[in-house]
């Protein structure tokens, strides 16, 4: 059923689409909690940040606290996220980066110093 809430209804079989509508008209919290979802991906995919003062009023409505909880984490570094939201820039380069150092400093763990780690980093393709 998770997999149904995190997918677009586009991709739901026939089958799917009629028991999900089922759920949420059986279960109002559910329903709220699948607009926030599909309402911040739609935000994520579509590089709209600056709907994210509005999703969170919209958030703050419902009697949802795990989602009140999310909602609180992300506004607390609002202007990042709206620039993660919004601008075409990303971290993945770096991240790659540290990924490949931490790789190289867990294969050399107890077997050698930080020099040997240092040229190691310089010279890796």
């Amino acid at each position: 059923m998770t997999r149904w809430i995190l997918s677009r209804p586009e991709t739901l079989t026939e089958i799917e689409q009629l028991r999900l509508k089922t759920i949420l008209a059986n279960c109002p919290e559910l329903d709220a909690l699948t607009g926030h979802v599909r309402s911040f991906a739609h935000m994520l995919t579509e590089r709209q940040g600056q709907r994210l003062p509005q999703w969170f009023d919209a958030v703050r409505q419902d009697d949802l606290p795990s989602l009140h909880t999310l909602a609180a984490g992300i506004d607390r570094d609002r202007d990042a996220v709206i620039a993660g939201l919004t601008l075409p820039w990303n971290s993945g380069v770096v991240a790659g980066h540290v990924n490949r150092i931490k790789i190289l400093k867990r294969q050399m763990f107890g077997r050698a110093g930080f020099a040997l780690l240092r040229k190691r980093v310089l010279l890796a393709p």
